[in-house]
């Protein structure tokens, strides 16, 4: 079983940026690609990007044209580089399989948006 670690959250001030890390136990393409997702207090889970093992990224509408999704093979992680970060991209951030989450979900990194 996969295990992930989440890292590079933290607070920060509204147009600020941040680089959020997933380290996998293993090897992190088989099947599927990898996924961040994140959830907002008192609020679901959601996707945020994903790349596919041919390297082809996907985007919630919401963070399409800010955030960037991009993954070292050699490393096992994958990274998201968050630009001109808003209040309403607080929440803990994930990583898992895409598109279906297989592994077992980490402890996450807090992002918090505030002046």
């Amino acid at each position: 079983q996969v295990q992930v670690v989440e890292s590079g959250g933290g607070l920060v001030q509204p147009e600020g940026s941040l680089r959020l890390s997933c380290l996998a136990s293993g090897s992190i393409f088989g099947s599927d690609g990898m996924g961040w997702y994140r959830q907002a207090p008192g609020k679901q889970r959601e996707f945020v990007a994903a790349i596919t093992r041919s390297a082809n990224t996907r985007y919630a509408n919401s963070v399409k044209g800010r955030f960037t999704i991009s993954n070292d093979n050699a490393k096992n992680t994958v990274y998201l580089e968050m630009n001109s970060l808003k209040p309403e991209d607080t929440g803990v951030y994930y990583c898992n399989s895409f598109p279906l989450a297989r592994f077992k979900w980490g402890q996450g990194t807090q992002v918090t948006v505030s002046s």
